[in-house]
């Protein structure tokens, strides 16, 4: 009978749960904004479809916002798996920031629409139901707000704003991944992608 090795290659891999959460988040995130630049692009014909739209977006929203914060609390337990030693302090910096802007558009965005769907004038006719069945509290800020039409607008622009640089670093992200499968070879996007074999 053979003993483990003191370190396992799989201590070069993300966590199975890290691994999970990250694809399902990013998955869901990408689906997220297609989703609402095909409905703010929809006609006004067409308001039946967007309300359908607009309540799946929000359920997946919310189901977004709770999973980073589970993806958050994972990270906090259990260390990743280091950076390449080859790989240049500024790559590194890099990688750090682009993570961390990642957590906070990935609670940000979601919250801002949390904070749309509180703000709206709809707010008590309109209640919202995560995928139709449990139901989900507006935030309680909004009260004795008088222009409250003119306060989820301005709130729905910045949730836009922060739709769009996520989907620029979903693309610098992907770009720097292809990078190191593809040219540095250093196994760093084998770390998150199981189905990738090791170099």
């Amino acid at each position: 009978m053979t003993t483990a090795p003191a370190i396992s290659p799989a201590h070069s891999r993300y966590t199975s749960v890290a691994i999970g959460l990250h694809w399902l988040i990013a998955v869901l995130a990408i689906g997220q904004i297609a989703g609402g630049f095909y409905f703010e692009g929809l006609p006004k014909s067409a308001d039946a479809e967007r309300f359908q739209l607009i309540q799946l977006h929000k359920s997946f929203g919310i189901t977004i916002l709770l999973l980073t914060f589970a993806r958050l609390a994972w990270r906090l337990g259990h260390k990743p798996p280091p950076l390449p030693k080859a790989m240049p302090g500024w790559q590194k910096a890099a990688a750090r920031g682009l993570h961390i802007g990642f957590y906070v558009l990935l609670i940000g965005v979601p919250l801002g629409g949390w904070a749309i769907v509180s703000a709206s004038p709809l707010a008590e006719s309109v209640k919202t139901y995560l995928f139709g069945v449990v139901p989900w509290p507006h935030l309680p800020f909004f009260d004795g707000i008088e222009d409250r039409k003119g306060l989820a607008h301005d709130i729905a622009e910045l949730h836009e704003i922060g739709a769009k640089l996520m989907l620029g670093m979903i693309v610098l992200h992907a770009g720097a991944a292809m990078k190191h499968w593809l040219l540095d070879r250093d196994g760093v996007l084998e770390s998150m992608a199981p189905f990738l074999a090791r170099k």
